[in-house]
Order: structure tokens, then C-alpha cells, then sequence
């Protein structure tokens, strides 16, 4: 740094800096350096043929696993998804029939209930895990994967991306499930249990959810999205090259 004749009530400047030190905080030309989310290790991604992973040399963590027809996949397991999410709350899911009477309840119906009854707490713990973590799961990963396929997404697909894991985490429909076979394992004897149809549609939206998110691949969108600092992706040689290409 430069002192001025007043120091020290002048103001400091740093020092010039070579063009030859390296640069800090600008994204690497090479596309396939990545580092290990688990220990930091910075490595190059090897060519891996589709169903083939990478491990970490370090912590032997699996650090990329190729799928094939990632994003293809996806959409066709997000709509079927979405298609059995409908018909799970919109369809009864238990009915009793005790002394001649009958009652039925959704799923949204049950969360309803419980708030009636006093247990506000575990009526929100029901609708949240149940009905808004599963809708948003599936909405965010469907928004992401049909704006995948253009050329160039926008960049709130990376803010869905990003937040998407965190809702297949307070999914929990199969902690629900298995809550519901335990009262109905008690009540066997009491009254007539019947399954309602939204009880099957969980049980298959449980299997494609898991699914849904093994054949999902958000390296393969991370690629595509536009970045925050478009001026640091031009400066990128491969990517600079996929966009001259017409």
C-alpha cells in the first residue's frame, strides 16, 4: 500500500496487482472440475457412460451418477405423480362403518378434523408433511424440468433447484401411511374398516416420488441454467462455444 503526506488521516489504496496472479471468485473453464460435497475434494469428472458413477478417490462418496434421459424421465414421473397427488385429495381414503353408520374422510379432510378436536399442532404437522410438501415437491421439480428444455432457462430455475431437496425432505406421506395402518390394526375390531381409493394412490405416489428423484439429474440442469453474472459464463471457453453454436 501508498501512504500520502498526511498519513494517517489520508485514505490507503492497495497496491497494484499483476495481471499474472491468479483470479479469485471467477468459475473455471473446465466444466467437468468439480468438488466433493463431502470432503472438499477438488477432482475432474472422468467420461462415465450412462448408469456409470464417479466416487470420490478421498472419502469413496459417489459423486455423479450419469442417467440416462435424465430430464425425459423426470417429467413423465412428475406428471404421474401429479396425476396420483390429485387423486389422493380428492377421493376418500378411509371409510368406518359401525352400528349401521357410515363415514368417510380425505386426506385434507383428517388434517381438518384433528384441528377440531384440539390437536392444532399435530393437524399442522399432518397437512404441512402431507399435502403441502408433496404438492411442492412435485410442482418445483416439474417447473424446473419443462424449463430445462429450453435453450437457455431463466435464472428463478436455479432458486426452484436449489430449494426442491428440501421439500422431498418434509415429504413423510409413508410416515403418514404407516400411522394410519397402526389405527386401523387397532379399530379392526370395533368397526368395519374400508380403503378408500386415495389410500392405494399414496401408497403408488410414496413409489414414484422416490423414484421421481433417482431419475432426476440437476447437474444436467445446472449446465443450462443462466447464471446470476452472465458476463462470468461468456468468460467460460466451453460454454462460450455452446453458445456460438446456432
Amino acid at each position: 500500500m501508498r501512504l500520502g503526506p498526511d498519513w494517517p488521516f489520508t485514505t490507503m489504496t492497495a497496491p497494484h496487482t499483476s495481471s499474472s496472479e491468479p483470479a479469485y471468485n471467477t468459475p473455471s473453464a473446465d466444466l467437468e472440475l468439480v468438488a466433493c460435497p463431502h470432503c472438499d475434494l477438488v477432482q475432474r469428472l472422468p467420461a462415465l457412460a450412462p448408469g456409470e458413477a464417479a466416487r470420490c478417490p478421498r472419502c469413496d462418496k459417489e459423486l455423479w451418477r450419469r442417467r440416462e434421459d435424465s430430464l425425459e424421465r423426470t417429467q413423465a414421473l412428475t406428471l404421474a405423480a401429479a396425476i396420483l397427488y390429485v387423486v389422493a385429495n380428492t377421493v376418500p381414503m378411509l371409510g368406518l362403518s359401525a352400528v349401521g353408520h357410515h363415514a368417510s374422510t380425505t386426506l385434507y379432510g383428517g388434517a381438518r378434523h384433528l384441528w377440531e378436536t384440539g390437536q392444532e399442532v399435530v393437524a399442522v404437522l399432518v397437512l404441512f408433511t402431507a399435502v403441502v410438501a408433496p404438492a411442492l415437491q412435485i410442482g418445483f421439480l416439474l417447473a424446473v424440468v419443462l424449463a430445462a428444455r429450453r435453450p437457455r432457462p431463466a435464472h428463478w430455475v436455479a432458486t426452484l433447484l436449489r430449494h426442491q431437496p428440501k421439500t422431498a425432505t418434509w415429504s413423510m406421506i409413508e410416515v403418514m401411511i404407516l400411522g394410519v395402518l397402526v389405527a386401523l390394526i387397532k379399530i379392526a375390531d370395533y368397526a368395519s374398516v374400508i380403503a378408500g381409493l386415495a389410500l392405494f394412490a399414496l401408497g403408488g405416489l410414496v413409489v414414484l416420488l422416490a423414484v421421481m428423484q433417482a431419475a432426476f439429474d440437476p447437474r444436467e440442469v445446472w449446465i443450462r441454467v443462466a447464471w446470476a453474472d452472465e458476463a462470468a459464463r461468456a468468460a467460460t471457453a466451453p460454454d462460450a462455444a455452446l453458445e456460438a453454436t446456432p
